[in-house]
């Protein structure tokens, strides 16, 4: 009888420490995948990114990648901070909002006139954000000032006051977020500034997008006429070509950065002990910025059929982890209690 006990007690504590890294396992292996670009009106880093990160037409997407190189460029839809949580303006500084203050990025803030853009006219427009991993969220496209002026650093004050346009949640067409807005009257170059702040997460995505009011080429401001490249936005094969050497994720099934040598920057950590997690929404103790977590999961396929979570922040592996992990808990435990049991039936030891 002390046998059974003892393996009971036994039992209780395997099963105990079983569940608790089980527990961890359901809630970590969920990954933080969600990124995007807008591609109506085409940001900067897409549009390098079309162009061809090895080698750009435009003479500003070269100096781009001169000044940050080619891995922002293959990086094109992960312009991020981690823990933003809204508070954009107190985590950019001015003269880095294109780059959201990440380093790997510092290309995409250069002060030029000469950036490829998009033609934009006054009143309805169809915008376009192409996510590679969709998330609930709001996004937010704000239009700089008239005073503008393209060759000095992006600041805060540049840009309107309120978003001229706004969406929350809205439709995923073949890819892309789709909603419409009103752009306000304006002329010559100015820049639209999208932020796309996830609900299910903290974390928050950026961009510039260059356009040119009135059909000409003209820069905002005290800025002589400039001829502007035709912005383009990268093709569904180029997105499919450009994956395999990319730093971030694409739809949650990303290659390790250890395949491309990339060097990217990570959140500070929260306990001085490691890297934030980001999937659980937590902000860097410096509030940096970080690509999203690895899929602790990507190696564990779902069943045909199933579909991927990536709207609601988790992936189609995570609950076939959990429940092989289950799986070989319970059976692991039966088996341990059968062989105590065929022991006790053969007679206690005694004293």
């Amino acid at each position: 009888m002390a046998v059974i006990t003892t393996a009971r007690r036994s039992l209780a504590g395997i099963v105990t420490l079983g569940v608790a890294p089980l527990a961890l396992t359901g809630l970590s292996a969920s990954p933080a995948a969600a990124h995007g670009s807008p591609t109506d009106p085409v940001s900067r880093v897409s549009a390098c990114f079309a162009e061809g990160p090895e080698n750009p037409k435009s003479a500003a997407c070269r100096a781009a990648v001169a000044a940050g190189g080619t891995q922002a460029l293959y990086d094109w839809n992960g312009v991020n901070i981690a823990g933003a949580a809204g508070k954009h303006r107190e985590l950019i500084p001015d003269g880095e909002l294109c780059s959201a203050g990440n380093d790997k990025f510092k290309g995409l803030d250069l002060p030029r006139s000469d950036w490829p853009s998009t033609a934009m006219e006054a009143g309805s427009h169809t915008f376009r954000f192409r996510a590679t991993a969709p998330h609930k969220g709001t996004f937010e496209l704000y239009l700089t000032d008239a005073g503008y002026d393209p060759s000095q650093p992006l600041k805060w004050s540049d840009l309107q006051e309120k978003p001229f346009a706004a969406a929350t949640d809205p439709a995923l067409e073949n890819g892309s977020y789709v909603f419409e807005g009103t752009v306000p009257q304006a002329s010559g170059r100015q820049l639209i500034y999208t932020i796309w702040q996830r609900s299910d997460s903290s974390e928050a995505f950026y961009a510039c997008s260059d356009v040119v009011f009135g059909g000409g080429g003209t820069g905002g401001g005290p800025v002589a006429a400039v001829p502007a490249p035709t912005a383009s936005a990268p093709s569904e094969q180029d997105i499919d070509q450009g994956a395999g050497k990319s730093s971030v994720e694409h739809a949650g099934h990303g290659d390790d950065d250890a395949s491309t040598g990339a060097k990217v920057t990570e959140a500070a950590p929260a306990d001085g002990t490691g890297p934030v997690d980001e999937a659980d929404g937590a902000a860097p103790v410096d509030g940096g910025n970080a690509p999203e977590a690895k899929n602790a999961a990507a190696s564990v396929e779902a069943p045909a059929g199933e579909e991927s979570l990536a709207e609601t922040g988790g992936d189609g592996s995570t609950p076939y982890l959990a429940a092989g992990g289950a799986a070989a808990l319970a059976i692991g435990a039966s088996a341990l209690f059968a062989s105590v049991r065929r022991r006790a039936a053969g007679g206690a030891p005694r004293g």
